[in-house]
């Protein structure tokens, strides 16, 4: 396989996976809907922000920063020219990839206690 036709198989293979994918937080986000706000603080910890809007209903917001580093690449290929053989070297360099993501519970107060009743949905690199 040409390095082409093999960046071009990996480029189809991430978008494959980013769809399977794509419902994960969501889906996970769902499972709240109805439970005390504590079951999100139990699992996730205390929110980074907590935003009053009125009339007895709150948003809980988590963030979560990422970060991946991305190797990398150096390859090289024998070319001929009219003086010889030449050998060519290619270099990618590597890099950090940074990804900030919100996750926000909405919550209704009721008997002294703050229960979720919705969540936002987060941005597609967040699922």
């Amino acid at each position: 396989m040409s390095t082409r036709g093999h960046s071009l198989a990996l480029k189809s293979l991430f978008a494959a996976a980013l769809v399977c994918l794509s419902a994960c937080a969501s889906d996970v986000m769902k499972n709240y809907v109805g439970q005390p706000l504590e079951s999100v603080v139990l699992d996730y910890g205390p929110p980074t922000a907590v935003v009053e809007l009125g009339q007895g209903e709150r948003a809980y917001q988590w963030r979560k920063i990422s970060t991946n580093v991305v190797s990398g690449s150096s390859s090289g290929e024998v070319r001929r020219t009219k003086h010889g053989s030449e050998y060519e070297v290619t270099e990618t360099p590597g890099y950090v990839e940074r990804q900030e993501c919100f996750y926000t519970f909405y919550a209704r107060s009721s008997g002294g206690r703050w229960f979720i009743t919705n969540f936002r949905k987060p941005k597609l690199e967040c699922e």
